[in-house]
Protein backbone atom coordinates (compact mmCIF):
# COMPACT_ATOMS: atom_id res chain seq x y z
CA UNK A 1 0.00 0.00 0.00
CA UNK A 2 1.33 3.38 -0.83
CA UNK A 3 0.80 6.55 1.32
CA UNK A 4 0.57 9.18 -0.15
CA UNK A 5 1.46 12.35 1.69
CA UNK A 6 0.08 16.07 1.26
CA UNK A 7 -0.08 19.30 3.53
CA UNK A 8 -3.30 21.63 4.57
CA UNK A 9 -1.91 24.69 6.51
CA UNK A 10 -5.30 26.35 7.94
CA UNK A 11 -5.64 28.94 10.58
CA UNK A 12 -8.16 29.31 12.52
CA UNK A 13 -8.50 32.11 14.88
CA UNK A 14 -11.25 31.86 17.96
CA UNK A 15 -12.18 33.86 20.05
CA UNK A 16 -13.38 33.06 23.67
CA UNK A 17 -15.46 34.85 26.33
CA UNK A 18 -13.58 37.10 29.18
CA UNK A 19 -10.54 38.73 26.62
CA UNK A 20 -9.39 35.04 26.30
CA UNK A 21 -8.31 35.33 21.96
CA UNK A 22 -6.67 31.95 20.84
CA UNK A 23 -4.65 32.76 17.65
CA UNK A 24 -4.43 28.72 16.46
CA UNK A 25 -1.63 28.57 13.24
CA UNK A 26 -2.03 24.96 12.63
CA UNK A 27 -0.42 22.85 10.27
CA UNK A 28 -2.70 18.96 8.86
CA UNK A 29 0.15 16.89 7.56
CA UNK A 30 -0.54 13.42 6.31
CA UNK A 31 -0.26 10.10 7.66
CA UNK A 32 2.79 9.95 9.50
CA UNK A 33 5.25 6.67 8.08
CA UNK A 34 3.89 3.54 9.05
CA UNK A 35 0.64 4.58 10.05
CA UNK A 36 -2.48 2.36 8.46
CA UNK A 37 -4.55 3.50 5.84
CA UNK A 38 -8.08 2.09 5.09
CA UNK A 39 -7.75 0.77 1.44
CA UNK A 40 -7.64 3.62 -1.14
CA UNK A 41 -8.07 6.19 0.90
CA UNK A 42 -5.41 8.93 2.68
CA UNK A 43 -5.75 9.24 5.92
CA UNK A 44 -6.94 12.10 7.79
CA UNK A 45 -4.62 14.76 8.51
CA UNK A 46 -2.97 15.42 11.64
CA UNK A 47 -3.61 19.40 13.63
CA UNK A 48 -0.64 20.19 15.18
CA UNK A 49 -1.59 23.13 17.34
CA UNK A 50 -0.32 25.72 20.26
CA UNK A 51 -2.78 25.67 22.88
CA UNK A 52 -3.08 27.57 26.17
CA UNK A 53 -2.45 25.41 29.32
CA UNK A 54 -5.09 23.40 31.28
CA UNK A 55 -5.67 26.11 33.94
CA UNK A 56 -6.50 28.60 31.04
CA UNK A 57 -9.72 26.57 29.88
CA UNK A 58 -10.45 25.89 33.77
CA UNK A 59 -10.14 29.98 34.45
CA UNK A 60 -12.69 30.90 31.70
CA UNK A 61 -15.00 27.35 32.57
CA UNK A 62 -15.11 29.15 35.70
CA UNK A 63 -16.01 32.37 34.83
CA UNK A 64 -19.15 30.94 32.29
CA UNK A 65 -20.31 28.49 35.52
CA UNK A 66 -20.45 31.46 37.80
CA UNK A 67 -22.75 32.85 35.25
CA UNK A 68 -24.84 30.04 34.85
CA UNK A 69 -28.33 29.87 36.45
CA UNK A 70 -28.87 26.25 38.19
CA UNK A 71 -30.35 24.56 35.17
CA UNK A 72 -28.14 25.82 32.64
CA UNK A 73 -25.68 24.26 34.63
CA UNK A 74 -27.61 20.90 35.38
CA UNK A 75 -27.70 21.13 31.38
CA UNK A 76 -24.66 21.32 31.01
CA UNK A 77 -23.62 18.15 32.69
CA UNK A 78 -25.60 15.43 30.14
CA UNK A 79 -24.77 13.72 27.00
CA UNK A 80 -28.12 13.00 25.49
CA UNK A 81 -28.88 11.05 22.10
CA UNK A 82 -31.89 10.51 20.09
CA UNK A 83 -31.81 7.87 17.49
CA UNK A 84 -31.74 10.16 14.18
CA UNK A 85 -29.48 11.31 11.47
CA UNK A 86 -31.60 14.37 10.17
CA UNK A 87 -29.43 16.98 10.71
CA UNK A 88 -32.43 19.37 11.29
CA UNK A 89 -34.51 17.27 14.15
CA UNK A 90 -30.81 16.58 15.63
CA UNK A 91 -30.04 20.65 15.60
CA UNK A 92 -33.44 20.75 17.21
CA UNK A 93 -32.90 18.58 19.88
CA UNK A 94 -30.02 20.56 20.74
CA UNK A 95 -31.04 23.48 20.75
CA UNK A 96 -34.60 22.49 22.55
CA UNK A 97 -32.27 20.97 25.20
CA UNK A 98 -29.41 23.00 25.24
CA UNK A 99 -27.45 19.94 26.92
CA UNK A 100 -23.22 19.78 27.37
CA UNK A 101 -23.31 16.90 24.59
CA UNK A 102 -24.39 14.01 22.40
CA UNK A 103 -23.51 10.70 21.79
CA UNK A 104 -23.95 9.28 18.62
CA UNK A 105 -24.87 5.82 18.18
CA UNK A 106 -25.48 3.77 14.77
CA UNK A 107 -28.67 5.33 13.81
CA UNK A 108 -26.93 8.51 14.04
CA UNK A 109 -24.45 7.63 11.06
CA UNK A 110 -25.36 7.80 7.63
CA UNK A 111 -23.82 6.29 4.99
CA UNK A 112 -21.19 8.14 4.18
CA UNK A 113 -18.44 10.64 5.95
CA UNK A 114 -19.85 13.97 4.52
CA UNK A 115 -23.48 13.19 5.64
CA UNK A 116 -22.33 12.49 8.69
CA UNK A 117 -20.39 15.04 9.05
CA UNK A 118 -23.34 17.55 8.31
CA UNK A 119 -24.84 16.06 11.57
CA UNK A 120 -21.81 16.49 13.67
CA UNK A 121 -21.93 20.29 11.59
CA UNK A 122 -25.75 20.28 13.23
CA UNK A 123 -25.22 19.54 16.27
CA UNK A 124 -22.68 22.07 16.86
CA UNK A 125 -24.93 25.39 17.79
CA UNK A 126 -21.75 27.35 19.25
CA UNK A 127 -18.47 26.66 17.44
CA UNK A 128 -17.12 28.87 20.32
CA UNK A 129 -18.68 26.35 23.11
CA UNK A 130 -18.97 23.36 20.67
CA UNK A 131 -20.83 20.44 22.61
CA UNK A 132 -19.58 17.22 23.76
CA UNK A 133 -19.65 14.83 20.57
CA UNK A 134 -18.77 11.20 21.87
CA UNK A 135 -18.96 7.75 19.88
CA UNK A 136 -18.06 4.38 20.92
CA UNK A 137 -15.24 3.83 18.30
CA UNK A 138 -13.26 0.99 20.08
CA UNK A 139 -13.14 -0.96 16.20
CA UNK A 140 -14.14 -4.58 15.61
CA UNK A 141 -17.03 -5.94 17.72
CA UNK A 142 -18.44 -2.56 19.07
CA UNK A 143 -17.61 0.18 15.50
CA UNK A 144 -20.15 2.53 14.81
CA UNK A 145 -18.25 3.90 11.91
CA UNK A 146 -18.69 1.15 9.18
CA UNK A 147 -15.13 2.44 7.13
CA UNK A 148 -13.26 1.95 9.84
CA UNK A 149 -11.38 -1.02 8.87
CA UNK A 150 -8.56 -0.84 11.03
CA UNK A 151 -7.08 -3.56 13.82
CA UNK A 152 -9.21 -3.80 16.63
CA UNK A 153 -8.64 -5.38 20.00
CA UNK A 154 -9.40 -8.81 18.65
CA UNK A 155 -5.59 -8.50 17.00
CA UNK A 156 -3.91 -6.30 18.90
CA UNK A 157 -3.80 -7.65 21.92
CA UNK A 158 -1.69 -10.58 20.38
CA UNK A 159 0.65 -7.56 19.14
CA UNK A 160 3.05 -5.06 20.42
CA UNK A 161 1.82 -1.56 22.10
CA UNK A 162 3.62 -0.01 18.60
CA UNK A 163 0.50 -1.71 16.71
CA UNK A 164 -2.21 -0.80 19.43
CA UNK A 165 -1.00 3.23 18.79
CA UNK A 166 -1.05 2.95 14.92
CA UNK A 167 -4.39 1.81 14.70
CA UNK A 168 -6.15 3.90 17.59
CA UNK A 169 -4.32 6.64 15.52
CA UNK A 170 -5.66 6.19 12.54
CA UNK A 171 -9.03 5.00 14.19
CA UNK A 172 -9.12 8.42 16.16
CA UNK A 173 -8.26 10.53 12.91
CA UNK A 174 -11.32 9.22 11.48
CA UNK A 175 -13.63 10.35 14.43
CA UNK A 176 -11.86 13.61 14.12
CA UNK A 177 -12.48 14.14 10.99
CA UNK A 178 -16.10 13.37 11.02
CA UNK A 179 -16.34 16.52 13.83
CA UNK A 180 -16.30 14.33 16.38
CA UNK A 181 -14.08 15.13 19.67
CA UNK A 182 -14.33 12.29 21.74
CA UNK A 183 -13.77 8.21 20.88
CA UNK A 184 -14.87 6.39 23.89
CA UNK A 185 -12.91 3.41 22.57
CA UNK A 186 -9.95 2.67 24.64
CA UNK A 187 -11.18 -0.68 26.53
CA UNK A 188 -9.18 -0.64 30.08
CA UNK A 189 -10.57 -3.76 31.38
CA UNK A 190 -8.33 -6.95 31.26
CA UNK A 191 -9.29 -10.60 31.30
CA UNK A 192 -7.33 -13.51 29.60
CA UNK A 193 -10.91 -16.27 30.02
CA UNK A 194 -12.46 -16.24 26.31
CA UNK A 195 -16.06 -16.96 28.18
CA UNK A 196 -15.44 -13.12 29.89
CA UNK A 197 -18.19 -10.74 28.28
CA UNK A 198 -15.20 -8.27 27.57
CA UNK A 199 -12.51 -10.53 26.47
CA UNK A 200 -12.75 -9.92 22.96
CA UNK A 201 -13.34 -6.09 23.43
CA UNK A 202 -10.17 -5.90 26.33
CA UNK A 203 -6.30 -5.21 24.93
CA UNK A 204 -4.63 -7.97 26.60
CA UNK A 205 -5.49 -10.65 28.48
CA UNK A 206 -2.95 -9.82 31.70
CA UNK A 207 -2.62 -6.28 33.24
CA UNK A 208 0.89 -5.86 32.02
CA UNK A 209 0.16 -6.59 28.50
CA UNK A 210 -3.24 -4.59 28.86
CA UNK A 211 -1.76 -1.59 30.31
CA UNK A 212 0.98 -1.18 27.93
CA UNK A 213 -1.84 -1.33 25.42
CA UNK A 214 -3.88 0.79 26.70
CA UNK A 215 -0.99 3.57 27.34
CA UNK A 216 -0.21 3.39 23.28
CA UNK A 217 -3.62 4.12 22.38
CA UNK A 218 -3.89 7.10 24.01
CA UNK A 219 -0.91 8.19 22.83
CA UNK A 220 -2.51 7.18 19.42
CA UNK A 221 -5.32 9.15 19.38
CA UNK A 222 -3.31 12.54 20.73
CA UNK A 223 -4.35 15.29 19.42
CA UNK A 224 -6.83 13.40 17.29
CA UNK A 225 -9.40 12.71 19.39
CA UNK A 226 -10.10 12.90 23.20
CA UNK A 227 -9.33 9.60 25.01
CA UNK A 228 -11.62 7.66 27.39
CA UNK A 229 -10.54 5.06 29.52
CA UNK A 230 -13.67 2.17 30.25
CA UNK A 231 -15.20 0.95 31.99
CA UNK A 232 -13.91 1.79 35.19
CA UNK A 233 -13.21 -0.15 37.65
CA UNK A 234 -12.66 -2.89 35.30
CA UNK A 235 -15.11 -5.20 34.03
CA UNK A 236 -12.75 -8.28 33.81
CA UNK A 237 -12.93 -9.07 37.32
CA UNK A 238 -16.76 -8.81 37.79
CA UNK A 239 -18.41 -11.59 35.23
CA UNK A 240 -21.73 -10.44 33.00
CA UNK A 241 -23.31 -8.08 30.97
CA UNK A 242 -24.04 -4.76 32.70
CA UNK A 243 -26.34 -4.24 29.75
CA UNK A 244 -28.82 -6.89 31.53
CA UNK A 245 -27.69 -6.41 34.83
CA UNK A 246 -25.27 -5.05 37.44
CA UNK A 247 -21.76 -7.60 37.45
CA UNK A 248 -20.11 -7.88 40.38
CA UNK A 249 -17.25 -9.20 42.20
CA UNK A 250 -16.28 -9.65 46.30
CA UNK A 251 -12.73 -8.99 45.19
CA UNK A 252 -10.82 -6.83 47.59
CA UNK A 253 -9.09 -3.52 47.11
CA UNK A 254 -5.99 -5.03 47.77
CA UNK A 255 -6.24 -7.26 44.54
CA UNK A 256 -8.05 -4.27 42.73
CA UNK A 257 -4.79 -2.35 42.97
CA UNK A 258 -2.75 -5.08 41.68
CA UNK A 259 -4.40 -6.51 39.15
CA UNK A 260 -7.09 -4.88 37.55
CA UNK A 261 -6.39 -1.18 38.63
CA UNK A 262 -3.00 -1.00 36.00
CA UNK A 263 -4.47 -0.83 32.65
CA UNK A 264 -6.31 2.64 33.97
CA UNK A 265 -3.15 3.58 36.13
CA UNK A 266 -0.72 3.54 32.79
CA UNK A 267 -3.45 5.18 30.88
CA UNK A 268 -4.20 8.00 33.02
CA UNK A 269 -0.12 8.39 32.87
CA UNK A 270 -0.55 8.45 29.29
CA UNK A 271 -2.92 11.63 29.65
CA UNK A 272 -6.58 9.92 29.30
CA UNK A 273 -9.08 12.77 29.10
CA UNK A 274 -11.77 11.05 29.93
CA UNK A 275 -12.52 8.67 32.24
CA UNK A 276 -15.99 5.92 32.11
CA UNK A 277 -17.16 4.36 34.79
CA UNK A 278 -19.00 1.27 34.37
CA UNK A 279 -22.00 -0.04 36.41
CA UNK A 280 -20.33 -3.02 38.46
CA UNK A 281 -20.05 -3.61 41.88
CA UNK A 282 -17.03 -4.48 43.49
CA UNK A 283 -19.05 -4.89 47.21
CA UNK A 284 -15.90 -5.63 48.92
CA UNK A 285 -15.20 -1.65 48.73
CA UNK A 286 -18.57 -0.71 48.30
CA UNK A 287 -22.03 -2.82 47.47
CA UNK A 288 -23.26 0.09 45.27
CA UNK A 289 -22.35 0.15 41.31
CA UNK A 290 -18.86 2.02 40.84
CA UNK A 291 -20.59 4.38 38.75
CA UNK A 292 -22.90 5.93 42.06
CA UNK A 293 -19.92 5.22 44.48
CA UNK A 294 -18.12 8.34 45.84
CA UNK A 295 -15.95 5.83 47.50
CA UNK A 296 -14.55 4.62 43.82
CA UNK A 297 -14.62 8.13 42.32
CA UNK A 298 -12.42 9.38 45.29
CA UNK A 299 -9.80 6.18 45.02
CA UNK A 300 -10.10 7.62 40.84
CA UNK A 301 -9.01 11.15 42.22
CA UNK A 302 -6.53 10.66 45.01
CA UNK A 303 -5.37 6.97 44.68
CA UNK A 304 -4.71 6.92 40.58
CA UNK A 305 -4.70 10.74 40.25
CA UNK A 306 -7.25 11.47 37.30
CA UNK A 307 -7.69 15.17 36.96
CA UNK A 308 -10.02 15.36 33.79
CA UNK A 309 -13.43 14.46 33.35
CA UNK A 310 -15.41 11.72 34.65
CA UNK A 311 -18.14 9.81 32.57
CA UNK A 312 -20.78 7.65 33.70
CA UNK A 313 -21.76 4.83 31.34
CA UNK A 314 -24.72 4.25 29.62
CA UNK A 315 -27.22 5.44 32.47
CA UNK A 316 -29.87 3.77 30.74
CA UNK A 317 -28.38 0.46 31.81
CA UNK A 318 -29.10 1.25 35.03
CA UNK A 319 -32.76 1.28 34.53
CA UNK A 320 -32.56 -1.69 32.43
CA UNK A 321 -30.86 -3.94 34.90
CA UNK A 322 -33.68 -5.01 36.30
CA UNK A 323 -32.78 -4.14 39.45
CA UNK A 324 -36.03 -1.87 41.63
CA UNK A 325 -33.58 0.66 43.47
CA UNK A 326 -32.69 1.46 39.71
CA UNK A 327 -36.32 2.14 37.70
CA UNK A 328 -36.20 6.08 38.16
CA UNK A 329 -33.50 7.50 34.94
CA UNK A 330 -33.81 10.93 36.96
CA UNK A 331 -32.82 9.00 40.37
CA UNK A 332 -29.87 7.47 38.91
CA UNK A 333 -28.17 10.92 36.91
CA UNK A 334 -28.61 12.80 40.30
CA UNK A 335 -27.12 9.88 42.35
CA UNK A 336 -24.55 9.62 39.61
CA UNK A 337 -23.97 13.29 40.11
CA UNK A 338 -23.72 13.21 43.59
CA UNK A 339 -21.13 10.22 43.47
CA UNK A 340 -19.14 12.28 41.13
CA UNK A 341 -19.53 12.09 37.70
CA UNK A 342 -18.94 14.98 35.58
CA UNK A 343 -20.86 13.77 32.22
CA UNK A 344 -23.80 12.31 32.57
CA UNK A 345 -24.86 9.63 29.36
CA UNK A 346 -28.28 8.53 28.56
CA UNK A 347 -29.13 5.93 25.40
CA UNK A 348 -30.89 2.83 26.31
CA UNK A 349 -34.20 4.24 26.25
CA UNK A 350 -33.49 7.41 25.91
CA UNK A 351 -36.71 9.98 24.34
CA UNK A 352 -36.47 13.36 23.40
CA UNK A 353 -37.37 14.31 26.60
CA UNK A 354 -35.33 12.09 28.92
CA UNK A 355 -32.62 14.63 28.74
CA UNK A 356 -35.05 17.56 29.96
CA UNK A 357 -36.79 15.53 32.89
CA UNK A 358 -32.99 14.89 33.65
CA UNK A 359 -31.77 18.42 33.82
CA UNK A 360 -34.93 19.28 35.99
CA UNK A 361 -34.74 16.76 38.43
CA UNK A 362 -30.66 17.52 38.78
CA UNK A 363 -31.78 21.31 39.31
CA UNK A 364 -33.88 20.60 41.94
CA UNK A 365 -32.13 17.88 43.56
CA UNK A 366 -29.34 21.14 43.81
CA UNK A 367 -32.20 23.71 44.76
CA UNK A 368 -33.58 21.24 47.92
CA UNK A 369 -29.70 20.48 49.10
CA UNK A 370 -29.53 17.11 48.03
CA UNK A 371 -27.07 17.64 45.71
CA UNK A 372 -24.12 20.32 46.73
CA UNK A 373 -23.98 23.02 44.51
CA UNK A 374 -20.37 23.10 45.08
CA UNK A 375 -20.52 19.51 43.26
CA UNK A 376 -22.55 20.44 40.07
CA UNK A 377 -20.39 23.22 40.27
CA UNK A 378 -17.45 21.52 39.85
CA UNK A 379 -18.62 18.71 36.95
CA UNK A 380 -20.04 22.37 35.04
CA UNK A 381 -16.39 23.57 35.10
CA UNK A 382 -14.88 20.18 34.18
CA UNK A 383 -17.09 19.83 31.09
CA UNK A 384 -17.31 23.54 30.21
CA UNK A 385 -13.49 23.51 30.12
CA UNK A 386 -13.06 20.18 28.14
CA UNK A 387 -15.67 22.33 25.48
CA UNK A 388 -13.22 25.40 25.44
CA UNK A 389 -10.33 23.28 24.93
CA UNK A 390 -12.22 21.63 21.79
CA UNK A 391 -12.82 24.83 20.78
CA UNK A 392 -9.21 26.30 20.79
CA UNK A 393 -7.94 23.44 19.31
CA UNK A 394 -9.91 23.29 16.43
CA UNK A 395 -11.39 20.22 16.83
CA UNK A 396 -14.56 19.80 14.32
CA UNK A 397 -14.33 23.52 12.77
CA UNK A 398 -11.31 22.67 9.99
CA UNK A 399 -12.69 21.69 6.56
CA UNK A 400 -13.52 17.63 6.64
CA UNK A 401 -10.48 16.37 3.99
CA UNK A 402 -11.53 13.73 1.38
CA UNK A 403 -15.39 13.55 3.36
CA UNK A 404 -15.79 10.41 1.65
CA UNK A 405 -17.13 6.81 2.05
CA UNK A 406 -13.60 4.93 2.56
CA UNK A 407 -14.62 1.83 0.35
Amino acid sequence: MTIRRRALVAAAIITLTAGLTSALPATALGPRAGDPTPEGEDAAPRISVVAAGEDVWRSQAEARVAAMPTRHRAAAVVMGHIPSADPATVRDYMQRTGIGGFILMGANVPSTESALRDVTAALTLDPALPPLLGIDQEGGDVSRLPWDRFASSVTLKSEGADAAAAAFAARAALVGRAGIGINFGTVADVTDDPGMFIYRRALGTTPEASAERVAAAVRGESGLAMSTLKHFPGHGAAPGDSHRGIPSTDMSKDAWAARDAAPFRAGIDAGADLLMFGHLAYTAVDPVPASLSPEWHRIARDELGFDGVIVTDDLGMLEASGVPAYRDPVANAVAALGAGNDLLLTVLGSRSDTAPRIVDGIAAAVDSGAVPAERLQDAATRVTALRLRLAAEGRGLLPCVDCAPAG
